[in-house]
């Protein structure tokens, strides 16, 4: 295992964490819970950036990234359905399409990367989930709320494209 992938496997280490605080939400925790996240998400541009910069992109990591950010994403929405700040079924939408593109994924003979929707999904479940888990005044968790439906909005759609047969180009 290379760099940038022990870097996405430490990401996992403050999935318990987060679970723990959102389990005992006071302010102070959920302060805890929001920087974990935020540090852990940064950590998913890292690893990333590394893996071209050092030019060790794996299939291995290719795999390994999105599953990590699949359970650091859906760890906290989870817990914030029994909060009662998402509904259930929201939340059900993005994990039926995360299970879909995995299975996916597993089947194919070659790996491919996040495509520009993957990604936009992933920073609005990020923005989304770091609101939600925030302890601010009401205004700030309707905005939570709509950037949920943004990014269920957009987990989707990113599904749909990734499922879509891609062309190929032939050369003459």
């Amino acid at each position: 295992m290379n760099i940038p992938n022990w870097i996405t496997f430490s990401r996992l280490l403050g999935v318990p964490i987060i679970l723990y605080t959102l389990n005992t939400p006071t302010n102070q925790n959920l302060w805890i819970c929001l920087i974990i996240f935020l540090i852990a998400s940064a950590t998913d541009f890292l690893d990333g950036y590394l893996a071209r910069k050092l030019n060790q992109v794996t299939d291995l990591g290719k795999f390994l990234d999105p599953l990590v950010d699949k359970l650091l994403i859906l760890a906290p929405l989870l817990a914030l359905i029994e909060l009662g700040k998402v509904p259930a079924w929201g939340v059900f939408l993005i994990l039926g399409r995360e299970l879909t593109i995995a299975g996916w994924r597993v089947n194919q003979s070659k790996i491919s990367g996040a495509n520009i929707w993957g990604k936009l999904k992933t920073i609005s479940q990020i923005i989304a989930v770091a609101l939600l888990i925030t302890p601010l005044p009401k205004i700030l968790a309707t905005i939570g709320i709509v950037m949920f439906w943004v990014s269920v909005a957009l987990t989707i759609i990113s599904g749909i494209i990734y499922l879509l047969p891609h062309k190929e180009v032939r050369t003459i």
